[in-house]
């Protein structure tokens, strides 16, 4: 058995293991690395090392301690009832405005990990503020972000344009952002109706924006209470299957309670507040504006406020989801080792020495979504188009469908737990069962990868587009 195969069978009994024992995955992949690298790849511990994520690692750590600041003094709260009040105290339409901004922010040369570190931790506030599925108001962040991904002046973009430029390929620009666009767009819509957007489009407006005491608190971390009406995300299933307690749309009633964003103290700017505000601007400043490190920045901006405000924040390293740390980081060290060792190149080759190009292109599209859903997409997308040029050049396939194919099937499967993006809104859903909302993201991720692939292929391959 080649040691190529070997990696990836290992890959598969880290996951039964994990799904059938309750075992961290991190963990497991964390030994996996070791004895995988060492005993069949030849790797010391520093070449084993070198697949683990720091970078990751500062930036899940970084903005969750940040934002657990945020929780604890209300500023989040704050956040929530204005952005309610921005949209007139319709709720159904909170998830589509975090759409729109992650997609804005890539499109203007955000790097969607930036963006969507950004905007998930206020998002996914807000769903637990109102009783919106978290899973529902997570995708919409990723799949946003993804949306406005390969405009011309974006980060993909730019990446994957000089990629095809390079090779010497055809390419269009406007037809690969496009084909992300709308791809991602429709996966939206249709996330926004089977996970309860139709019955929180139906509720109506909240009271002013607030609660249903007219008071617009904020009510702490996580008081979301669903007293009365529909309720998005009600169901014990988390896929937004709520039933009303009595007929008619109604607005959802929340409890305030006592604490940092209970009642009228919800909507007062104090100190902490003001400052916790000026530090989310500083971050969003120094990350799009002078490119530096959004976990670094947010690791400092958080010791700032915990210096100034030490009762505010003596809980939040704590609240770091360290769970979800371990689980990334060590999926993503045993990667690496599959990279180092070739294994993703072995496969990549394989399957471009197929004969029947349209079968190629399909198996690459599947390639590509399925690393990517634990790799870097841009890396992916980097190694995949050189290894289709052989059968492009046969001339049986336009160059600008495959690109576009393999770009959204790249990027489209980053709502995986394991991807930078789906580990970025695992973490910063606040007050859930992560377990849960793990298995929710693994499912939802695989669902992506199974179809989606095929679905680009059908629509951008097969007409032989470009």
């Amino acid at each position: 058995m080649s040691p190529e195969l070997i990696s990836i069978l290992v890959l598969v009994v880290v996951f039964v293991i994990a799904t059938t024992r309750s075992v961290n995955m991190g963990a497991l992949a964390f030994a996996a690395a070791f004895g995988v690298g060492t005993l069949v790849a030849d790797l010391d511990a520093d070449g084993i090392f070198a697949g683990f994520p720091g970078d990751l690692f500062v930036v899940l750590v970084g903005v969750t301690y940040l934002f657990a600041i945020a929780r604890a003094n209300g500023t989040t709260d704050w956040l929530v009832h204005a952005s309610v009040r921005l949209v007139r105290g319709r709720v159904a339409l909170i998830p589509w405005v975090m759409f729109a901004l992650t997609g804005a922010l890539t499109a203007i040369g955000a790097v969607s990990p930036a963006a969507v570190a950004i905007v998930a931790p206020i998002a996914l506030s807000f769903a637990t503020r109102y009783g919106i599925s978290p899973l529902l108001m997570g995708t919409m962040v990723v799949h946003g972000a993804q949306a406005g991904g390969f405009s011309p002046i974006s980060i993909y973009g730019s990446i994957v344009n000089g990629i095809v430029e390079r090779e010497k390929l055809p390419g269009s620009e406007v037809g690969l952002f496009f084909a992300s666009l709308v791809a991602n767009l429709l996966i939206a819509a249709v996330l926004f109706a089977v996970l309860g957007g139709r019955k929180l489009w139906a509720q109506g407006a909240v009271p002013d924006g607030g609660d249903a005491d007219g008071t617009g608190g904020g009510g702490g971390r996580g008081d979301a209470k669903t007293t009365e009406g529909t309720a998005g995300t009600g169901s014990d299933s988390g896929t937004g299957t709520g039933t009303a307690s009595s007929p008619g749309p109604t607005a959802v009633a929340v409890r305030p309670e006592p604490g940092a964003g209970g009642g009228l103290g919800g909507t007062v700017l104090t100190p902490a507040r003001i400052a916790t505000l000026v530090a989310l601007v500083a971050l969003v400043v120094a990350v799009l504006g002078f490119d530096l490190d959004a976990g670094l920045t947010a690791v400092t901006l958080a010791v700032v406020l915990s210096t100034a405000w030490p009762d505010d924040s003596r809980r939040a390293v704590g609240e770091i989801a360290w769970s979800t740390v371990l689980l990334i980081c060590g999926v993503l060290t045993y990667v690496g080792v599959l990279e180092e060792m070739g294994t993703i190149t072995w496969a990549g080759e394989g399957v471009g020495g197929i004969g029947v190009p349209l079968l190629a292109a399909v198996l690459l599209c599947y390639i590509g979504a399925i690393v990517s859903a634990f790799a870097s997409s841009v890396g992916i997308m980097g190694a995949l188009i050189p290894l289709a040029v052989p059968f492009l050049a046969q001339g049986e396939i336009g160059a600008v469908g495959m690109v576009a194919a393999l770009a959204v099937s790249a990027t489209v499967v980053d709502v995986s737990p394991f991807s930078t993006n789906g580990a970025l809104v695992l973490a910063a859903a606040p007050d859930v069962d992560r377990d849960r909302f793990f298995r929710q993201l693994m499912v939802y991720g695989g669902i992506v990868v199974a179809v989606v692939p095929a679905l680009v292929w059908l629509v951008l391959v097969v007409p032989g587009f470009g």
